[in-house]
């Protein structure tokens, strides 16, 4: 079920590169709003526009033209200092390959966007250490990196992500370092943040990981394909979501 207001709102994006004397018209006039609550995938084949549209989404890039606006704000045509507080304030990463800090441990790396904040330490460490509680990392805040399974390390970036308390959290092929029993893990802890009241939004080529999100936009060529609600199971008192 969509709840709340619009958090993102897009109008006619397009998106043109120069490859040599080559134009590419990588996003094709698309048009889309989520909104709070969601959990939303974003897939397609290669070529097909979403990971301009993933860029453009986390404020790393400016659409030719069209409007983008997150949290009734048109940031579409912000300069790039403009940008970075907007990514900093307002949208969690996860990323495939987790970046985490190699020489910092569990606490420091989920600490890092509240340095950036400007949070003082005390405060920093108190929220980074709920957060990490929160992913069931508790028994390793201290540990580096290289002491984490895969799927450890994906939870310390989740609770990085979720430590600035942003407006949307944009996760790229979040399973895709990860074993399938591991990912399932992975992809059962977004459902329980989706239940807690976050915004997600996931770019996959995966049907396994697009089948746990409520709604799918299919990207084709810059365009998009289909825009469906994902049919859940049928539980009591609930009735299942329809495609539309």
């Amino acid at each position: 079920m969509m709840q709340g207001q619009n958090i993102i709102s897009i109008r006619d994006l397009k998106k043109e590169y120069l490859m040599g004397n080559q134009k590419v018209h990588a996003l094709q006039g698309v048009d889309f709003d989520i909104r709070k609550n969601e959990y939303v995938s974003i897939m397609g084949p290669s070529g097909s526009g979403k990971s301009t549209i993933m860029n453009i989404i986390g404020c790393l890039d400016t659409p030719s033209s069209g409007s983008y606006h997150l949290n009734g704000h048109d940031v579409s045509q912000l300069r790039d200092n403009d940008l970075a507080d907007v990514r900093n304030r307002e949208i969690g990463f996860i990323f495939q390959t987790f970046n985490l800090l190699p020489r910092s441990d569990c606490l420091a790396n989920v600490e890092l966007p509240l340095i950036y904040a400007g949070i003082r330490s005390a405060a920093r460490k108190a929220r980074a250490l709920e957060v990490l509680e929160k992913v069931g990392l508790t028994d390793r805040v201290d540990h580096k990196p290289s002491e984490l399974s895969g799927g450890q390390r994906q939870r310390v970036a989740i609770a990085r992500a979720l430590v600035n308390n942003p407006s949307i959290l944009l996760a790229d092929e979040p399973t895709g370092n990860l074993d399938s029993k591991t990912g399932e893990e992975i992809m059962q802890l977004f459902e329980e943040l989706h239940n807690a009241g976050h915004t997600i939004i996931v770019v996959t080529h995966e049907q396994e990981v697009a089948k746990h999100s409520r709604r799918i936009i299919q990207l084709l060529d810059g365009k998009i394909e289909f825009d469906k609600q994902v049919e859940r199971p049928v539980l009591s008192g609930q009735g299942a979501l329809d495609e539309h």
